[in-house]
């Protein structure tokens, strides 16, 4: 039996129903993916499912005893309290009970309190509630208000975890966490006991968690099982055909409409019912809600700048003083070139925003050189939506003082433009502050891309765009012939639009990468495991050094009699004996060879002075780790 199911289900703002008779129903253990446009009703769909709406027509039930937690896009906490107050939150009635029960009072039934403590394990809620918080990595004893959009989102996480949910609602639960948090947030949902419902358009995360795809999508739900990545594959055969029904439907009203019109024959009694099919087709095609329209993205390119944008050497970038000093930017070496996608990734309060500024040259380094190109024009994307007045009218925002927008050279009416980003001409003289997060997300865009500009920044850009939005800047973004500086924690948008990443690898460490996020970690996963290897091949030489040794070799074999499990080692034939000789030389010569192409390539100068020769030393570089890794594996099985 499912724990909650919607039948029939209406709901309606204005005209739109945004709930078309739709049902709906979970089962036991299950993650569902909840998608769809922005503005669709899918928050509206969870606060239902949550209980705390009610649709204006269908019915809502559950089943009983069961518990659901909900989980707002931008929790509200009081900042007042304690992490560890905050998440106590969740235990209100378990805590509750619990006091009036060891409180003896008489007027109490304290067979019914002792049920409900039991049920919802009550005795012990405070251990429960700092297992939760450690799970999580949160200091219970610090206060709310000195947290981030990304803590705060985990406090209200622990909140609905202490409670025992069997239900977890979820609205966008990855915006505003770092790239760790949501693998972390991953893991927990996975590992679940019950059942979960997510609003998301982080595609990595849905492909990694959801078990179905349920898509709002014109008033009805549709339902694809397995993870985002089946989803796309369905949804395209279904738009496929949907294409053909509705393209034979409009042929054959089509067909009816020249028939109708042709007067005598339509008024004859035996032609009646051909009458009523015309209009039940007529009716059909009113009632019928086509795809919502794709937003429409064009950027506003200025003129190109100079082959170089940015070139730093040795910056430093320290805040406060004393004990209190926090090295935020520590060494750092990179050349951006004309054209460069660049991801910029790291934790919460890293110093990404700080490092951008340095490099576009809105803050000055402590130490270091800083090289700005020629002919930038910067657009910049703020996540916080600073940028826009939210009293300002929507053609205000995009174009003040003026009826037109002008991109690349061609002149749009503002309206038009903004029906270009599905802002109908009605609302072009709404404030902005009636607009969702999504919206101004969108409008924050429109304003963006009719600025001319060759070096684009984007700072957490995914934030509340829908999917198909998302889709469509990435292709834009691809094709822009300018540079990009992206900072976002949306694994599968970086993979599709940068061509290199500087990532932060600790206090202050910022490390370049070419590739996406995956060549990224790819990489960091192969230098971990030569490091390893190479410690193991060294600790195999020292051994290998003391069988030299006489009394070494006295020793080993009287503890080779005594351990009589460990296996007799294979020995070498002179052949094998004379390459283990000569690998340490390789490895040495190899090494060395490293540590003169990496000193040649280090400030990144070597890009701008002779592209080709930087290319051929980095492709060398790549050659050395393969050679240097095989090298030490050789060893280890030479040794072995």
């Amino acid at each position: 039996m499912a724990l909650i199911s919607l039948n029939q289900a209406y709901l309606a703002y204005g005209h739109v129903a945004l709930l078309d008779h739709c049902d709906f129903s979970l089962e036991a253990q299950e993650r569902i993916g909840l998608i769809g446009r922005n503005g669709t009703g899918k928050s509206s769909m969870l606060k239902i499912l949550a209980n705390m709406e009610r649709p204006d027509d269908g019915d809502v039930q559950r089943q009983l005893g069961v518990r659901v937690a909900y989980v707002a896009q931008e929790p509200l906490l009081d900042t007042t309290h304690t992490i560890f107050e905050s998440a106590s939150v969740g235990l209100t009635e378990v805590k509750a009970a619990r006091d009036k029960y060891l409180s003896g009072d008489a007027d109490s039934d304290l067979d019914r309190l002792q049920t409900i403590i039991e049920s919802l394990d009550g005795w012990n809620w405070e251990q429960r509630v700092s297992e939760t918080l450690q799970r999580l990595r949160l200091d219970p004893d610090r206060s709310v208000s000195e947290l981030s959009g990304g803590m705060r989102k985990r406090v209200a996480l622990a909140q609905a975890l202490v409670s025992r949910p069997d239900i977890l609602l979820l609205d966008e639960p990855t915006n505003h966490l770092d790239m760790d948090a949501i693998v972390w947030l991953e893991e927990l949902l996975i590992g679940f006991k019950g059942s979960v419902v997510t609003i998301s358009h982080d595609r990595a995360f849905l492909n990694r968690v959801v078990t179905r795809i349920v898509e709002l999508d014109r008033g009805k739900l549709l339902s694809y099982p397995g993870n985002f990545e089946a989803y796309g594959l369905q949804k395209e055969a279904q738009l496929a055909q949907e294409a053909v029904i509705n393209a034979k439907a409009e042929k054959l009203l089509a067909q009816e409409e020249v028939w109708v019109r042709k007067g005598v024959e339509a008024r004859r009694t035996r032609s009646q019912s051909r009458i009523g099919r015309l209009q039940a087709l007529r009716s059909a095609r009113s009632a019928r809600r086509d795809v919502v329209g794709r937003v429409r993205l064009d950027i506003s390119s200025a003129q190109s700048s100079g082959k170089i944008v940015a070139e730093l050497e040795g910056v430093y970038k320290r805040f406060g003083e004393g004990e209190a000093q926090r090295t935020v930017v520590d060494n750092f070496h990179t050349t951006i070139l004309r054209g460069d996608k660049v991801g910029i990734i790291g934790p919460n309060g890293a110093g990404k925003t700080t490092l951008l500024k340095i490099i576009l040259g809105q803050l000055a380094a402590d130490a270091g050189k800083v090289r700005l190109g020629t002919q930038l024009e910067v657009a910049y994307f703020d996540q916080m939506r600073e940028q826009i007045d939210l009293d300002a009218t929507l053609e205000d925002t995009i174009s003040p003082g003026s009826e037109w927008v002008e991109v690349n050279g061609r002149k749009t009416h503002v309206k038009s433009y903004l029906s270009d980003f599905l802002f109908s001409p009605a609302r072009a003289s709404a404030p902005v502050r009636t607009l969702s997060g999504g919206e101004r997300n969108r409008l924050l865009l429109a304003r963006l891309f009719a600025k001319p500009a060759n070096v684009l920044v984007l700072d957490e850009p995914t934030n509340d765009l829908d999917i198909d939005t998302l889709d469509l800047l990435e292709d834009v973004l691809a094709q822009f012939k300018g540079t990009v500086f992206l900072v976002s924690h949306d694994r599968a948008f970086l993979d599709n639009v940068v061509t290199s990443t500087i990532v932060n690898e600790g206090p202050g460490i910022w490390r370049e990468y070419e590739g996406s996020v995956e060549d990224w970690i790819t990489q960091s996963e192969r230098a971990a495991q030569w490091a390893e290897t190479r410690q193991s091949a060294v600790t195999l030489g020292s051994m290998a050094a003391e069988k030299s040794s006489p009394s070494t070799a006295a020793t080993t074999a009287v503890s080779a009699e005594k351990t009589t499990a460990t296996p007799a080692k294979r020995k070498l034939s002179y052949k094998e004996q004379r390459e283990l000789e000569a690998l340490p030389n390789t490895i040495t010569a190899l090494e060395q060879e490293h540590t003169t192409i990496t000193a040649q390539l280090d400030n990144g100068a070597l890009f701008g002075t002779d592209v080709a020769l930087a290319t051929q030393l980095t492709q060398r570089l790549t050659a050395i780790d393969d050679a240097l890794l095989e090298a030490l594996e050789r060893m280890e099985a030479l040794g072995g």
